[in-house]
Parts: structure tokens; sequence; C-alpha cells
């Protein structure tokens, strides 16, 4: 028989084992085969239900909302904004800052809010440290700004999109345009055209002359669809552009315009 041959080859206690063997063998021999189909079915539904219920656990252990961009973007005010409606001066920042944020919905969420420093040889070290825990990734930009700084903002924002832990992961992804008070503030819109052309610039340089990356150990990604020009909509995650003003048209004393920043917050949670 060869469930027995099977058994006894077993180290130790297969010997043990062998009448449940038996008894499982025979069982499953004399089933009706349309009651062993559904216990088949019963049996798929189950195995689905624990893996999704495995996903749903992993995702929900992925509560931290990253801020990040590169210096005066707004990142911190934003951060000071949310947690407590106040203006506040700032200054760049050297090292992460968190805190616990309730978001507005009826579940009553939270998320953790971590503002990340902005400056060249931190940004990417803060990120290497807290994307494991990304549930959402805020890369906010200067919008009045933009037109000079668009090509190191396109650089940062490669770097985040081809880490293989963020592509993985694929966290919600939010452009915040903010500084819209300013009158020099680009569009939401136009920073996406722009962003989208400079990161296709980016692809095909960085796939030409991969040699740079090879040797210093990088694993080169390819960034959306080969063949085609880069859209954010070729990302495995989803990204959304929206524009806000942490400072607000009144001024200091003036409240900020982060409505729809709040709301998306309130659907990623």
């Amino acid at each position: 028989m060869m469930v027995s041959a099977e058994a006894e080859q077993m180290g130790g206690g297969g010997g043990t084992f062998q009448p449940y063997l038996d008894s499982l063998r025979q069982e499953l021999q004399q089933r009706d085969p349309a009651m062993l189909s559904v216990l088949v079915a019963l049996l798929v539904v189950l195995l689905t239900l624990v893996c999704w219920k495995l996903i749903r656990s992993r995702k929900s252990s992925r509560r931290a909302v990253l801020l990040v961009g590169l210096c005066d973007s707004g990142k911190t005010l934003l951060f000071v904004r949310l947690l407590t409606g106040l203006y506040r001066n700032t200054q760049t920042s050297i090292t992460d800052s968190s805190a616990v944020y309730r978001v507005n919905n009826d579940r009553g969420n939270s998320l953790t809010l971590i503002d990340l420093p902005g400056h060249e040889s931190l940004r990417l070290q803060f990120l290497e440290r807290f994307k494991a825990s990304a549930r959402a990734i805020v890369f906010v930009v200067d919008s009045a700004t933009f037109q000079r700084e668009v090509k190191d903002v396109a650089e940062f924002l490669y770097q985040v999109l081809i880490d293989s832990m963020v592509l993985k992961n694929a966290p919600s992804l939010l452009i915040a345009c903010n500084k819209q008070d300013l009158t020099m503030a680009k569009s939401a819109k136009l920073i996406q055209q722009q962003l989208e052309k400079e990161l296709n610039t980016l692809r095909v340089t960085r796939t030409a002359a991969p040699s740079t990356l090879e040797s210093s150990g990088a694993v080169i990604t390819q960034l959306g669809k080969k063949g085609k020009e880069f859209e954010f909509s070729q990302l495995p995650m989803k990204v959304e552009f929206l524009e806000c003003s942490a400072k607000g048209a009144m001024g200091d004393d003036g409240s900020a315009d982060i409505q729809d920043f709040e709301k998306w917050l309130a659907r990623v949670a």
C-alpha cells in the first residue's frame, strides 16, 4: 500500500500516524463524489478567506503616511496644520517628526503622520527607514518654484518610484501641489504634465546608461511601461494630484487651504 510505504519511510513516529492515514484514505474512497466536490469547494473558500485576512492584516499594520519632498516645499507646515490647525514658523528639518492623526471619517481611523527631512543628504536615508510602514506617501511640491526646480523634484520622485519596496507595497501616492496662495504657483495639471515629461526623460537616460547604477549595486527598475511615454497611470499604486496651501490665502493668521488633503487622508485611512 503506497500510503503505508510512505508512512514507514518517515523517521521516528511514522507508524503512530498510520491508523489515521488509513482511516482518511478509506473515508475518501467511500465518500460520494458529489460530497467530495462540495468539500473541495469549501476548502477553496476557506483558503481564500485566510489569504484575504492575511492581506488585510498586513495592510492594516501599515498606518504611516510619509510626507516627503524637497527642502522648503512646505512639508513641516502641512504637518503642523493637519495636527493643530495653526500656523507656525518652521525651519529646515534634520530629523523626522511623527504624530498620530485622527482622520475625519465615520470610522474614526487614525494614521501616523511622519514628516521626513527634505535635505538631499538625508531624504533617502529617512525614506529607507520608514518606507516599509508606509500606507501612503505624500510628495509635497512647491508650486511657486516648481518651474525652476522641476529637474530636482523629478529626480527625487524618480528615486521614490523605483524603490523596490515601494513598488511591492504600492502605497497610495499623493502629489500635493502646495503654496497655491502665491501668484507664481503652477496648477496641479501643469505640474503633472511636466513631471511625466521629466520622469520619462530620466527613465530613458537611466536605462540607456546602466553602468553607473550597476557599479553602485542598485537594482535597475523599469519605470512605467516599456515602449510607451511615461504616465502616472502606469504605476502599480494609485496616484492623485491636488492643490493646497499650508499657509492660506489670508497669510499667517488665516486658515490653511487643506480641505482636499484632509479628505484624501480620510479615504486612504
